[in-house]
Formats: structure tokens, sequence, C-alpha cells
């Protein structure tokens, strides 16, 4: 039979890993809720409402194994060709993965918009864009870029726009979201994205890869 004092630590112990537990739901819900809100007003759907920049800034999001754009990614691309059709911007940088040989996420995102109709001359790449604080960090510190568009889902553009607060650029959000693409498993991603996004400006502060400064 378990003694009063052995019942009480139990207790205790119970409390603390309750506590724990609600902690580890809590605080990315409101780490989300607080970039959510911070960033919001910024974020367009209306093209027509899409303030001018030089330069749109198109984040990865996965190929296939047959080297096609995965459907957030074509998306994502579209949107940005629009927006140089548009003439919001003169100047695409697509930004995506690259650490492999076999797996070129800017380059497909270059050939593709190419293809489209967008001149090659208009379309830069950032082969370092792991993620998205590596796409916002280097846009800033390897291409110079100290205004622009990000183009991204709905869901994701608050998060890019809180880090482009952080490292200094001035951004506006376009968002890429089209009827029946909606990926529920990438919106809970993003709530545990959103505590790492503040943890990464406020504890972690990472250097993504570097190298030799470029002009788009």
């Amino acid at each position: 039979m378990m003694g009063m004092g052995s019942k009480k630590k139990h207790m205790a112990f119970h409390r603390f890993i309750c506590l724990i537990a609600m902690l580890g739901i809590a605080l990315p819900v409101i780490a989300r809720a607080y970039i959510h809100f911070a960033s919001r007003r910024h974020i367009y759907s209306d093209i027509e409402k899409v303030p001018y920049s030089r330069v749109a800034l198109v984040l990865g999001a996965g190929i296939r194994p047959d080297g096609q754009l995965s459907v957030l990614l074509k998306d994502r691309v579209d949107a940005g060709i629009r927006l140089y059709k548009m003439g919001k911007v003169d100047k695409l940088l697509m930004s995506g993965d690259n650490r492999v040989t076999h797996y070129n996420e800017p380059m497909r995102m270059r050939d593709y918009a190419v293809k489209k109709g967008i001149p090659a001359k208009d379309v830069a790449m950032d082969f370092a864009g792991r993620r998205t604080y590596d796409s916002v960090y280097r846009g800033r510190h390897i291409f110079g870029l100290r205004e622009m568009i990000v183009v991204s889902q709905g869901w994701h553009l608050d998060r890019a726009l809180y880090l482009c607060d952080h490292v200094g650029v001035k951004a506006w959000g376009f968002a890429a979201d089209v009827a029946g693409h909606d990926e529920p498993l990438m919106r809970l991603r993003e709530v545990a994205a959103s505590l790492m996004a503040i943890a990464d400006v406020y504890i972690l502060n990472p250097k993504p890869v570097m190298g030799k400064r470029e002009r788009i």
C-alpha cells in the first residue's frame, strides 16, 4: 500500500508531467498566433494590390522523383510568374535546396519559369535555401536585398515575413493559394515551425551556408 508521502510525490510528479505536456502544446500555438498577427497585414491575395518591388523571392517546396515541381511549388512559381508579367517585379529569385547533385529545386524552378516565358536573365537562383530562414537570410546577406516580395502559400507567408523583418528586409507576401491544393499537414507543421522561428531569432541565431555576394 502506498504511503502518504509516496502518494504526494506521485501526485506532484503527475502534475509536473501534465504541466510539461500543456506547455508543449501551448507554446507552439502561442508562437503561431504571435507570428500570424504580427505579419498578416503585409500578405496579399489580390495581385492588383501587391506593391511594386524589384525582386520576388520564390520559396522552394519540393520536387517530385520524376523531377517535376510539387503541386505547392508549381503554385508558387506560377504566382511569381504572374507578378513578373503584371509588372509587379523585375526579377525572380528562386530559392531552394540543392545540397545533393541529383536534387536541384532552384534549377527546376528556373527552367519552369523560362518555359513559361520569363527571360532567363531575369531569373536568379539561390542554391542554399534549405529552409525559410536560410532563404530570407541569404536574400539579405548574399543577394543584398533590403526589400522584396515573398511568394509562398498564405499559411507560410506570415513566418517568412516575420523572418524578413528580423534580418532587416522590408517585405510583402503574395499568397500562392490555389483552391483544392491545400495541405492540412503542412498547416499543422507551421505551428511547430513558428516556435522554431522565434527560437532562431532570439536564441539560436543560426548561420546558413554562405558564399560570395551576388547581385540580381
